[in-house]
Formats: C-alpha cells, structure tokens, sequence
C-alpha cells in the first residue's frame, strides 16, 4: 500500500513539471511572436515611407520615356524612320531569282582563231551595241583578205569574158560548149567572191576597202548588244581558237523574276497580276513586278511551276541572280505598317518607340515614348500598327534598337525605384 502511494506521488509530481514547461514554452513562443510582429510593423511603415518617397521621385519623370544622348543613341545603334503606309494583304507567299531573257545578254566569241593584241574593257564597263572590245590578228585574217582580192580581179575578168562569148553564141560564133565554160566559171567565181565578202563582213572588215587594196592586220571583236561587261577572260598575246568565249555582256535594263509557286496555288494566278518582291540587298523596300506568264510545267525539286513576271529595273541596281522574296496580292489594303523589329512585345500588349521631337530638349538629347499599338497583317517584314489618335502621322519610329531603348527604360526604372 505504501509502495502505491509512493508510485502515485511521484507521477502526479512529475506531470506537475510538465504542465510548468509546456506553459512557459507557449509563454516563450508567444512572445517571440509579438516580437516579430512588431518588427515587421516597424519594417512595413519603414518601407511605405520610403516607397512613398520612391513615388515623389517617380512623378517627376514622365512614364514609358527614356532619353538618351545623341552619342548613345550612337553606340545602340539606334535607327529611326518615318512612319509610312504600305500595301498589305491576305498573300500568296512566293520565292524566286532575278533573271534574263537570252536575248538581253551574250557570250563573245571569235569567228576566226588570232592572238589578242589590244583590250579595250574591263569588267563592269557600259558598252554600247557596236563597241569595239578587242582587237585580234592572225596570218589567216591576212591571207583571207588577199584571197578576196585575187578573187575579186578575177571575177571582173571572167565577168567580161563570159558576156563576150554570150554575144558570140547569140550571133551563132560561139559553140555552146565555150559559152557554157564560161559562164560556169564566172558564177562559180562570183558565189567564192560572195563567200568571202560575207566572212570579211562578219569580222567587221570593210570589202570595199579591201578591194581597193586595203589590207586589215587585226579584226575587231564588237558587242552585239548594250549593257555590262560581265566577264574578260583573255589576256594581251592569248590565242583564242574559234568560238572560244572572251566576254560576256548582259543588259540588266530588261531583267523579270522568275517565281516558284507551288501547285495550291496556281489557280490564284493570272496574267496581268501585280506581285510586290524585296531582296536581301534592299530589304526595306517593296518593289513590283506585273506576271508576264505561267508556266505550263511542273519543276521537280521542288514541286513548283515558274511564274515569269515583268520589272522595272531603270537605275540597274537589280542584277541576275538574286534571290527575292514576294506576294502575289490577294485582298490588298493599304495601312500604316513598321519593320518587325520596331515592335516591343510586352505579354499580349505591342509597343512601338517613337521620337518625342520636344523643342525644349537640349541639343545633344533625345527623348522617346513607349506608344502602345494594336497589330495587324504581317507581311513581307512589316506589321501593320493600329496607332492612338494623339500620334501624328509623320512621327519616326524607331525600326532598329528599339528593344535596347526598352532595356534603358527598364534600367532606368530600377534604378530611381532604388
């Protein structure tokens, strides 16, 4: 019974202890707690005041504005243009190359093989039809115009002798087989006389003067059309065999493009329709081409059918060879559009930089909005802009820098929060 006692004694005063501690640890953690409270109140009133004084500073710059000095627009690569309309539309993607027709440009050759012995064009000269480009001289070219000669006295002769030995035969002198002697010799004579007028004209030779007695030591070699000399390829003292090529010209004035349009297309297109096209040289700018015909053919590789189309080309700063990017119109409208690299994407919201042209500026500064935009058709690089009503319509945009202007503004933001 003691022993029970004892027992129950020290349990109840162990119990006793435990409830103290448990009081004095929900005391402790509670305290803690009122303590953190406070400091987090100290904290927040601390921060809203100087968030606070953060805002005062903020309403003395404008929102979505940065400015620059000239030298920094510089060093981003700022680039800026005027805001233009543009013709967009609802298209037919197309690709191709600038080409010529054959007739617009020419390989030179030589009628007879003669060494070089005088260049008078180099690569990328304007030559008219006609011009002289070379001079090429050879024992042959002398010996051929000698032969003219012999040829030529001889026909005079044989000429004379064939009408007398005709009166002869009309008057019954002559026997038939003298008069037809004679005029076989003369014919065959006058087709040789003919041969070679005709070669010495295709070397640019004067006949008439070679039969005066004139001989030519060289021949020209002339261009056969006007344009650009696209190659030289002989040198002073080469021989050049017959036919070898030495130039080539080509007449740029009259290149076309040539399209690939893929067979879901074709049925989109016609004659007479207009296909705007740009090339790598002069991205910014859209140029038109009006289709001259459809071809009748599919390609291989790949799968499409050429689409010839007609350009001007009156400064010549489009050449053969390069490739272009176009639309065929299809729902053509007209609308204010700017380079894809103008636009800033800031989640579903589309910003554009314009420059702010404020007079009170100082000289060496600029001053650009952040102006918000709703976009439209993309085309060909461009994306048409819907713009605020208080933007005016000759305002620059900026086309290139314009997500390292965001970045200034971003910078600067963060540094006045601090």
């Amino acid at each position: 019974m003691k022993n029970i006692l004892l027992v129950s004694t020290v349990l109840f005063t162990l119990m006793f202890m435990s409830c103290n501690d448990a009081q004095k640890s929900e005391l402790g953690h509670n305290e803690a707690e009122g303590v953190s409270k406070t400091n987090e109140v100290g904290e927040d009133a601390h921060g809203e005041e100087g968030h606070s004084e953060g805002e005062e500073e903020g309403h003395s710059e404008e929102e979505g504005v940065v400015e620059l000095t000239k030298q920094q627009a510089e060093t981003i690569g700022l680039e800026m243009k005027l805001l233009e309309e543009r013709n967009l539309g609802n298209n037919i993607k197309v690709t191709g190359t600038l080409e010529l027709f054959p007739q617009d440009k020419a390989n030179i050759s030589p009628f007879v093989g003669g060494n070089v012995s005088s260049i008078k064009v180099i690569p990328g000269d304007n030559v008219s039809k006609g011009q002289v480009l070379a001079y090429i001289e050879h024992p042959d070219i002398i010996a051929m115009q000698q032969d003219y000669q012999e040829k030529n006295d001889e026909l005079v002769f044989l000429k004379q002798d064939f009408e007398r030995k005709q009166t002869l035969y009309d008057k019954g002198v002559s026997s038939g087989k003298e008069f037809q002697m004679a005029q076989s010799k003369f014919r065959s004579t006058t087709s040789s006389v003919n041969g070679l007028r005709s070669q010495l004209r295709l070397l640019s030779i004067n006949p008439d003067k070679v039969a005066e007695g004139q001989i030519y030591s060289a021949v020209p070699i002339t261009s056969p059309i006007s344009g650009y000399v696209d190659e030289v390829m002989i040198s002073l003292g080469d021989y050049v065999a017959q036919q070898s090529k030495m130039f080539s010209i080509s007449d740029n004035s009259k290149i076309y493009v040539n399209f690939k349009v893929y067979e879901k297309d074709i049925k989109q297109i016609k004659q007479g329709q207009q296909i705007y096209f740009s090339t790598a040289s002069r991205p910014d700018e859209l140029l038109k081409a009006t289709v001259r015909s459809v071809g009748k053919t599919f390609n291989t590789d790949p799968k499409a059918l050429e689409v010839l189309a007609d350009i001007e080309n009156k400064d010549k700063n489009l050449l053969p060879g390069m490739y272009v990017e176009g639309r065929i119109v299809q729902g053509e409208k007209k609308g204010f559009a700017v380079p894809e690299a103008a636009i800033i994407k800031e989640g579903e919201q589309s910003f554009i930089f314009i420059l702010d042209e404020d007079e009170e500026m100082e000289a060496d500064k600029m001053k650009f909005k952040m102006i918000p935009v709703t976009v439209g058709i993309t085309d060909l690089g461009f994306v048409e802009v819907n713009l605020p009503a208080e933007v005016s319509k000759d305002a620059k945009v900026v086309i290139n820098g314009a997500y390292n202007l965001s970045s200034e503004m971003v910078k600067g933001e963060l540094e006045h929060g601090h």
